[in-house]
């Protein structure tokens, strides 16, 4: 089993900035693939941002140039910078780790874009 926290929620204008940060409790974590995923209510959880274990990374086309996400396996941590920050960017973040055939979520944290 793996616990996943994340941190570095909250409320900020728009065109502010947050770094999302997801620790995982694995000596393993440079062997799982880690993702940011998205939800808003009465809507599905949709995937934002993921890195492979060698460091390939793929965004969803509405946070592309604007979010990047990056791994420390020193820190066994997963980060979300997120720049340029919309309304349409609130929701509560995810964070998810992947080794087939495990899947682990952590709790999420609430981002809030708003004036």
């Amino acid at each position: 089993q793996v616990q996943l926290v994340e941190s570095g929620g909250g409320l900020v204008q728009p065109g502010g900035s947050l770094r999302l940060s997801c620790a995982a409790s694995t000596s393993d974590f440079r062997f799982y693939s880690m993702s940011w995923y998205r939800q808003v209510p009465g809507k599905q959880r949709e995937l934002v941002a993921s890195i492979t274990t060698i460091g390939i990374t793929d965004y969803a086309d509405s946070v592309k140039v604007r979010f990047t996400i990056s791994r420390d396996n020193a820190k066994n941590t997963v980060y979300l910078q997120m720049n340029s920050l919309k309304p349409e960017d609130t929701a509560v973040y995810y964070c998810n780790a992947r080794r087939t055939p495990y899947t682990y979520w952590g709790q999420g944290t609430q981002v809030t874009v708003s004036s």
